[in-house]
């Protein structure tokens, strides 16, 4: 499959998925069973090398790709983020200056970095309101995600800018797997709200539910009412990069917020995805323990912008290096191979 032309190509991509290879897995599980350790000294590097053995066929981290995506809220306007909305266009620029966190790791990490701004002159609707976008907006960003991913990648990586997007991302949360939004639940502080701005990203999150409570059932409708853009690109991303076979790292709660939608519509749809890391905002790994992923990282980071992700790559080359350049038991004249 190319591409998305209509949002029921989507649903149908999302049930049509790609499988592992399970020759490969085979293949990288027997080199690691006679490489010069013993056998699981190296934890989770070993099923790294595995993983991606499975969708690239070879155990490689050459190829890397970063891809941010940007996109107004509406919901914003209910004083819901610490940060006010023009801050998104600010950061955009700064992304393509070179001067945020995530083009330091991703430069670090070797990988190729793209911004994609999506709509920045026209927020989304108040989802309190009204849907966040119709369904054309919705569909144009998810081929703005599907058409940035680059089928040759070895790993690929979507992070996010959006002021209030954690309000939408804990919409979603809610929305898909239920629960409560208080201290325990979804809505958590994200770039750092007051007590007041909590209590109003709460009640946006509720008032939105409310809203929108007929229609729920079906988890594109909870993106195209309670999301945003950016998060809608990160989900075509996902789902472009499963059928092209590329490996996934997810970032943080907006991220795997995105990538839940998928999850929810199909349970495997995130086999070729991980979780890069585990963020400091509160509800993100009750999140990752609903779509199934154990964390690789957990630094107290809470930045987004893929940052957490593009960091977890040079561990993910880690992996790599030692699958690929340690000397078997035979090569290296090691008794006990």
């Amino acid at each position: 499959m190319t591409g998305i032309a209509t949002l029921n190509d989507f649903r149908q991509a999302v049930q049509a998925l790609p499988a592992p290879d399970a020759a490969a897995i085979a293949a990288a599980r027997a080199r690691d069973a006679v490489l010069t350790k013993p056998p699981g000294s190296l934890g989770r590097l070993e099923q790294l090398a595995e993983w991606l053995a499975g969708w690239k066929g070879r155990v490689a981290a050459d190829r890397l790709q970063v891809a941010i995506f940007a996109g107004n809220h509406g919901i914003a306007a209910r004083g819901v983020s610490a940060f006010p909305a023009e801050v998104t266009v600010q950061m955009v620029a700064n992304f393509q200056a070179g001067g945020a966190a995530v083009n330091q790791l991703s430069q670090l990490a070797g990988a190729a970095m793209s911004v994609h701004p999506l709509a920045l002159d026209r927020p989304t609707a108040d989802f309190t309101e009204d849907a966040a976008m119709t369904e054309a907006e919705l569909l144009e960003a998810l081929r703005t995600g599907w058409q940035a991913v680059d089928p040759q990648a070895d790993l690929f990586v979507a992070g996010e800018m959006g002021i209030a997007n954690t309000t939408s991302a804990a919409a979603i949360a809610a929305a898909l797997f239920g629960g409560t939004l208080g201290s325990s639940g979804w809505a958590g502080r994200g770039t750092g709200v007051d007590d007041a701005g909590l209590a109003r990203k709460e009640a946006a999150v509720a008032a939105g539910l409310a809203a929108h409570a007929g229609h729920l059932d079906d988890p594109l409708e909870v993106l195209r009412r309670l999301g945003g853009r950016e998060i809608a690109a990160m989900a075509g991303a996902y789902l472009a990069a499963r059928m092209h076979r590329v490996p996934v790292v997810l970032d943080g709660f907006i991220s795997c917020a995105a990538a839940a939608v998928l999850h929810k519509a199909n349970p495997a749809a995130l086999d070729h995805c991980l979780a890069g890391h585990l963020s400091a905002e509160g509800a993100h790994g009750r999140l990752l323990a609903a779509i199934g992923k154990e964390p690789l990282l957990s630094l107290g980071m809470r930045l987004g912008e893929g940052s957490g992700a593009a960091l977890t790559l040079n561990v993910i080359r880690g992996a790599v290096a030692c699958h690929n350049g340690m000397a078997t038991f035979a090569e290296a004249g090691v008794s006990g191979g």
